[in-house]
Formats: C-alpha cells, structure tokens, sequence
C-alpha cells in the first residue's frame, strides 16, 4: 500500500511508523466576494480553488442543496455558490475576534432540509458558547442561544479550541481549549481541555458519558480537530507547545495527561511538561501520533473516504497552520498510525491551512487562514 501511495502522489516525503516526526516551524499561534473557480493540477491532486477573498474561513457545512455555509473567524457567516461569496445576515454582535479567537466551528443539523438548523461555536467577552441558528435565504436567527454556554475563554482568544463534529449516533463532539491556564485541563468542573459529548439539540450531556455530564475525555491542551471515521472511531488532532502536536484516538473517560499546572511558572502554566504526561498519569491515553520537535500546528482533521481515492480510501488528513502542508496519515483499524506523507500539492503552496472537511460526493474541502484572500480548496484525485 505504502508503494501504491507513493506511485500516486510522488510524495515529498513519507515518515514510517511516526513516533516523533515533522517538518514545521516553531510555536502554536494560529496566527494571523470570490472569484469564479479555477483548478490547478499535479501528480496526484487536483486542487480546485472553489471560493476566494476570504477572511480566515475557519469550516465549511455543506448544504443539502449543494451551496457552502463557511463561518469567518472576525465574525461573518458566508454561503457560497458557484465560486461567489454571499454573508448571511446574522446577529454576531457578541462574537469577540481577539488572537486565536472568534467565530470558530460550525455543524450543519443532519436534519438541515426540514429544520433549517446549524450550529456555530464563537468566542464572547466572557466564555466561549454554542448557538444554534436557523437560515431561511440569506438571513439566519438565533433559536437556541445558547445551546452551551459556561466553555472558559482568554482575553487574548488563546487555545479556544472549539472545533465541531457529529459522531456516528448524531450526537454533538467538541474539542475545546485549555484557554493557557494550567488548573483547566485536569479539572472536570471545567469545560475547558475537553473532548465534550453533547445532545444537538438540547446541549445536555449524552446518556453514557463516562462521568454523567458533558464531558467525554479531558488532560488536552488546544484540540483543533475532530474527525470520525466511519466505523465510529473518534480521532482528534491537537496543539502542542514547542513539542509533539499531537493525534489521538478518543476513548470514553480517557485523561490525555496535559497538565501545566506544576513547575513554578508565574500564572502555573508550566509548557515544559510532557504533553502527554505519562510519569504523573501512568494510566493517561497515550498518542498514536507525535510531531517531536518543532510542531507543525495541526489542525483540522477529516478522513478520504470513497473508492475514487483508490489507496488512499481511508486515509486521514490533517490541515497544519504553521506547517503549511496537508499531512495524511495511513492508520490501522485499531487506531495507529502506520505511515504519515505529505502531498506536494499542499505542502507550503497555499499558506497556513485550516479547515478540513468531507463533502457528500467525497471530495476534501481544505480552507486556508493567511488573513487575506482566504480560499476554500476542493481536493480530488487526479486519476
């Protein structure tokens, strides 16, 4: 499979049996109408430039319909057709845009062509929140506002984490932040460095959850993806801080052992420990994927699934802001990384990727986030 792999992509680089590898930069900052679409092709993907003069789109919802619905981090919720950029009309007056922070994920309802509905998760003044919208044209309201509220936020927006996804049951995931306080991630009072289990339409915990509330996994740091694989499996990809970004496999009631609350830092938030910290929490659920040093500042994360993807069909990709690449991973069923590669298509050719999402036709929908003339990017096999 791994000769298969190569053959179609005339990979840059493949990194077997990845404990500790990368190619990126040093850090975890996220940083900082469209045109018709245009398609540009390579060895092994067809990259399709679908929308453009984006700001930091940071998801992509697919409507039944075939049009986009694409949240931008400064506060704007787009729908996009045909290559051209239309804003929804929407109250986001409370959406705080400050660092990392603003309006992040968002979850089209799988019921979307009765009920209309689609759920946004953003930053405030003062937490970060759930709200689930209605849209009818080009306007949406608020009919629950909020779903969940209480997620801890920083001033500076810092690891609001926030990313969105529906598991296999229709129930609502989400990776949420540490928000850089080093007592959040451990403390299962608090929402925030979390993988939450919640109702979509209710946003109360989900019968089964391992601690009778909301929360599903805690012991992150800044989980920025969340990808469920057909059979059920839950991966997430994570920030690290100058070591070992990280991909995990999701199992209910896991502590992930982040804890920066030790060391004597000023704040307690001490980013000199483990990521994952096997000497405090020996019974902590270790990564199936470490980037080593320096981080690439993964992010999103959703798998290639279809037989058009030939041996790539299941596959999963994860975006890298800092890395500027698209990094795929060849995992086995029960959830370890076999092999990680790099398209030459989308390593450092489109900036800082986000978003990464898998459209009903197969296809991967890739934004970027240089702040400026921000694209969507449909990315297909080319053979």
């Amino acid at each position: 499979m791994l000769g298969d792999m190569r053959r179609f992509f005339g990979f840059a680089a493949v990194l077997a049996a990845c404990a500790a590898c990368s190619t990126g930069g040093s850090g975890d900052s996220d940083g900082s109408g469209g045109d018709a679409p245009s398609t540009t092709t390579s060895a092994g993907l067809a990259v399709e430039v679908v929308a453009s003069g984006l700001s930091h789109p940071w998801d992509v919802g697919f409507l039944p319909d075939g049009r986009l619905l694409v949240p931008q981090r400064p506060g704007r919720i787009s729908l996009v057709e045909g290559g051209r950029v239309t804003d929804v009309e929407a109250d986001l007056g409370d959406v705080a845009a400050r660092g990392e922070g603003g309006l992040m994920s968002l979850v089209v309802h799988p019921d979307f062509a009765t009920s209309r509905r689609f759920t946004t998760c953003f930053n405030t003044s003062t937490d970060v929140r759930l709200v689930t919208w209605e849209l009818d044209g080009t306007r949406a309201t608020r009919v629950k506002d909020p779903l969940l509220a209480g997620l801890p936020t920083a001033a500076s927006g810092r690891h609001s984490g926030c990313r969105m996804a529906l598991d296999r049951d229709g129930d609502l995931l989400v990776g949420t932040g540490d928000t850089a306080r080093g007592d959040v991630p451990q403390d299962r009072a608090s929402l925030g460095g979390k993988v939450l289990r919640v109702d979509l339409a209710t946003g109360e915990g989900v019968p089964g959850n391992p601690f009778g509330d909301r929360i599903y996994t805690y012991g992150h740091r800044n989980v920025q993806g969340v990808a469920v694989r057909p059979d059920g499996v839950v991966f997430t990809a994570e920030h690290g801080p100058s070591v070992d970004d990280e991909v995990n496999v999701v199992r209910p009631g896991g502590n992930y052992g982040w804890d920066p609350s030790r060391g004597g830092t000023v704040g307690g938030y001490d980013e000199d420990v483990p990521m994952t910290d096997l000497e405090r929490f020996p019974d902590a659920v270790p990564a199936v994927w470490s980037s080593g040093r320096p981080t690439e500042a993964i992010c999103d994360a959703a798998f290639l699934v279809g037989e058009q993807w030939g041996p790539l069909n299941g596959v999963l990709a994860v975006t890298a802001l800092k890395g500027a690449k698209l990094l795929l991973f060849t995992v086995t069923q029960e959830g370890g990384v076999h092999s990680v590669s790099i398209p030459p298509e989308l390593d450092g050719t489109h900036g800082r990727l986000r978003g990464a999402e898998t459209a009903p036709d197969g296809s991967l929908y890739v934004t970027t986030s240089n702040g400026t003339d921000d694209k969507i990017l449909r990315l297909t096999p080319s053979s």
